[in-house]
């Protein structure tokens, strides 16, 4: 989604920036422009001192400037960090054995280990993410284990068989994981 957020926001706006700067580049040669553009001649402004202090002895004015200002600021701090994000994996290839692979969806695969995990003794709740390259994918394990379950028993079955089933499924070489364990939160039990 946030791929073609990204490519469609670029797009409107290299366009409408090439778009008034050609106007502005033509006009500027000499060439002809449209009738209701604002700016003429080589001298000319885009806004008038006029047009540019209409709005300034109104109250609303700055606020409504500034407002705008910081929208402009947050989302644009928004698409630069969502740069950094990196998108989810969609698909895995998996080695068909004849020579030209086949496509398995990342997600079906995630829903497999959560399921293979949470079916261990001591799991109560498990999310998988898979990431990396879709010929080596790395998995990201968060765990939510109940009070009687112990991490290193819990570590070790997940290894043993959740992943490692998935590994063989997939006809993967190795599969890495980064396991986070979480215990459930429980009152405390009364002893009389």
């Amino acid at each position: 989604m946030i791929r073609v957020v990204n490519r469609v926001l670029l797009a409107l706006l290299g366009l409408a920036l090439l778009c008034g700067g050609g106007a502005v580049l033509a006009r500027g040669l000499g060439w002809a422009v449209p009738s209701w553009w604002p700016y003429s001649g080589r001298s000319d402004v885009l806004l008038s001192r006029a047009a540019r202090e209409r709005w300034r002895d109104q109250g609303w004015w700055w606020p409504v400037v500034i407002a705008v200002l910081a929208v402009l600021v947050v989302l644009a701090l928004w698409w630069f960090f969502a740069q950094f994000r990196r998108a989810r994996m969609a698909e895995i290839l998996v080695d068909s054995g004849d020579g030209e692979g086949a496509l398995l969806r990342a997600r079906a695969l995630e829903r497999a280990i959560e399921d293979d995990a949470e079916s261990l003794d001591g799991v109560a709740r498990a999310r998988v993410r898979l990431k990396g390259r879709r010929t080596a994918p790395a998995a990201r394990v968060r765990l939510l284990l109940e009070p009687h379950a112990a991490p290193g028993e819990t570590l070790s079955l997940l290894t043993a068989e959740a992943l490692e089933h998935a590994r063989r499924s997939a006809g993967l070489g190795e599969l890495g994981a980064e396991v986070r364990l979480r215990a459930v939160r429980h009152g405390a039990e009364r002893v009389s």
